[in-house]
C-alpha cells in the first residue's frame, strides 16, 4: 500500500502498470473471496483504497495538463 505522495512520483506508465496489476490482484481476491479462499480480507479494502488513490492522481494529472 503506497501513500499518495509515493505514488506522485511515478511516471505516468508506472502508474498504469500498477493500476492494472492491482486490478488483477483485485478481481483475484473477489474470486478467491466467494469460495472461501481468502485468508487475508482486509487485503481487498487496501486494494480498492490503493485503486481508488491511482485514479485520482491520473485524474489530477490530466486536469492539469488539460488547464495549460
Amino acid at each position: 500500500m503506497s501513500k499518495a505522495s509515493e505514488l506522485r512520483d511515478f511516471g505516468d506508465q508506472e502508474l498504469q502498470e500498477r493500476l492494472d496489476e492491482n486490478i488483477k490482484e483485485l478481481f483475484q481476491l473477489r474470486f478467491d473471496l466467494a469460495t472461501a479462499q481468502v485468508a487475508n480480507t482486509s487485503r481487498v479494502g487496501l486494494l480498492k483504497r490503493e485503486v481508488a488513490r491511482i485514479h485520482t492522481i491520473m485524474t489530477e494529472r490530466s486536469a492539469s495538463s488539460e488547464d495549460k
